[in-house]
């Protein structure tokens, strides 16, 4: 009976035991898939940052790793596809094949160009002066051919401008801002990871403007930088066209993937002339 009882003992034990590990190794390898889930959300959402020179067999490449400060400068590069070969075919997005931007690490000095491509796929951008320190140039693209057509990329790569360089302080977060008599106001509380509704409004002398004129295809261009790394955020306006008769109110999809400060920029075109207005945007 003694010699049974501690039989029995033993088999319940050793299928406590047997049950224990099943559910460890459940719980393993449902963690796993977790986590490679996270982990593939978190290299998409780098990717999607703008951060890096490469991505799904794309590459920007560049001999350029400074730009002399204080005098336009042209910056050459080469998007090259998963075959290593110069990419010369682009999808034509708000009317470039190409939209270039360069900011400095403390998001001032915003530059926003349209470069052109020569026959074997080097394209040149036609920087104003650069102050000295710490630059990030990013080239925003779509493939129209191979395995990328169809996608929106976003790669960059530094550059410095040697000399004695002065950080500027990030402005506080507001919610408005003036520029060239203009006050541009943003209404809107976006969620860090989430799609939010991003209104901006334009006015001067107090009063509501309607008069601006389509750029790129829209009525103003919106990009923005995350303070600490410069990730890169292109919101898409969803107002449509009518005519030279935009404005006062202009909506945007925001999907900003970090938490913390966000340096806007925002381009609008009036009377033939493009404005730039900038302020910060706190995302919570």
């Amino acid at each position: 009976m003694f010699f049974s009882s501690r039989l029995t003992t033993h088999r319940r034990a050793l299928a406590t035991a047997g049950t224990a590990v099943a559910l460890a190794l459940t719980a393993v390898s449902c963690g796993s898939s977790d986590d490679s889930a996270s982990m593939s959300g978190m290299e998409h959402m780098a990717t999607d940052k703008g951060l890096s020179d490469a991505q799904d067999g794309y590459r920007l490449t560049s001999s350029q790793r400074s730009l002399a400060a204080g005098r336009q400068a042209d910056y050459r590069f080469t998007v090259t596809g998963p075959d290593g070969k110069p990419v010369t075919g682009f999808a034509v997005d708000q009317t470039k094949r190409m939209h270039f931007y360069a900011i400095r690490s403390d998001l001032t000095g915003f530059q926003h160009i349209h470069p052109a491509m020569a026959a074997d796929g080097t394209w040149s951008a036609g920087l104003a002066a650069l102050t000295p320190g710490e630059w990030r140039m990013f080239a925003s693209f779509t493939p129209n051919s191979g395995d990328g057509k169809g996608k929106d990329f976003v790669l960059s790569r530094s550059v410095t401008a040697p000399g004695r360089a002065t950080r500027t302080p990030l402005p506080a977060a507001a919610t408005s801002t003036r520029v060239d008599g203009y006050t541009v106001t943003v209404k809107g509380e976006p969620m860090a990871g989430m799609a939010h509704p991003l209104t901006v409004s334009v006015a001067k002398d107090g009063e509501p403007v309607t008069d601006l004129q389509p750029y790129l295809d829209t009525y103003a261009h919106l990009t923005a930088f995350h303070e600490g790394d410069a990730a890169f955020a292109h919101l898409h306006p969803t107002t449509k066209l009518n005519g030279n008769h935009g404005g006062p109110d202009l909506s945007f999809h925001a999907e900003l993937p970090t938490a913390g400060n966000w340096r806007l920029f925002l381009q609008f075109r009036t009377g033939g002339t493009l404005h730039t207005a900038a302020l910060t945007l706190r995302v919570g």
